[in-house]
C-alpha cells in the first residue's frame, strides 16, 4: 500500500467550476491540480504519522522560511489538537531557519543556513525539518550532511508539502513520499 498520492504528470487537474477560485485568479487558471480539502487531510495524516514515528518524545521543529511557514503552521496545528485529543502529550518546540542555496535563479553548490537557534542546541534532540517544496534535494541533502556533521541527534526527518519529480539519481533511496507530500528521513 503506497504512503503517498502521486499525481500524474499528465494529470489535467479538475474542472475550475467545481470550486471556488478567486476573481482575480479566473483568468490565470485552467484547472485546480490538487484540491486545498486533499492539501489539507494528508497534512492531517501525516501529523498523526509523525507523532507516532516520533514515539511521543520531544519535537523540536524547523519551520524552513520563507515558503514552508504556512504548511508548517498547519501542520503544528494539527500536532497541537492531536496532543489535546490524546492521553499522551507530544512536547513540541519551534524555530525557524532560512537555507540560501540560489543566487538569483541558479542554484549555488553550497547551502547558507540563516537564522535559528544555534544548531549544536539540537543535540540529542529529534528534530523534525518543515519544507514547503524539495525542487533538486541537493539543498536538503546538504542540511542533513551539515546537521550530521555539527550535532548527533536523536532522529532527524524532513517533512516536505511537494517534491518535485526531479530528484537526483540516488536520491530515491532516502526518500519515502506522502502527498507528493514527501518525509525525507536520516537517522
Amino acid at each position: 500500500m503506497a504512503s503517498y498520492l502521486e499525481i500524474a504528470d499528465d494529470s489535467e487537474g479538475h474542472d475550475l467550476s467545481l470550486f471556488c477560485v478567486p476573481k482575480h485568479y479566473e483568468e490565470d487558471l485552467d484547472s485546480v491540480i490538487i484540491p486545498s480539502g486533499l492539501i489539507k487531510d494528508r497534512t492531517e495524516r501525516l501529523a498523526r504519522d509523525i507523532v507516532r514515528d516520533m514515539g511521543g518524545q520531544h519535537i523540536v521543529a524547523l519551520c524552513v522560511l520563507k515558503g514552508g511557514y504556512k504548511f508548517f503552521a498547519d501542520l503544528m496545528d494539527f500536532i497541537k489538537t492531536l496532543n489535546q485529543n490524546s492521553d499522551k502529550s507530544v512536547p513540541l518546540t519551534v524555530d525557524f531557519i532560512r537555507l540560501k542555496s540560489y543566487s538569483n535563479d541558479q542554484s549555488t553548490n553550497s547551502v547558507k543556513v540563516i537564522g535559528g537557534d544555534e544548531l549544536s542546541a539540537l543535540t540529542g534532540k529529534n528534530v523534525l525539518i518543515v519544507e514547503d517544496i524539495v525542487e533538486t534535494g541537493r539543498t536538503m541533502e546538504t542540511l542533513l550532511k551539515l546537521l550530521n556533521e555539527c550535532l548527533t541527534s536523536k532522529m532527524v526527518k524532513v517533512v516536505s508539502l511537494l517534491v518535485k519529480k526531479t530528484l537526483p539519481p540516488g536520491a530515491q533511496g532516502t526518500v519515502q513520499t506522502i502527498l507528493d507530500l514527501k518525509c525525507l528521513t536520516s537517522s
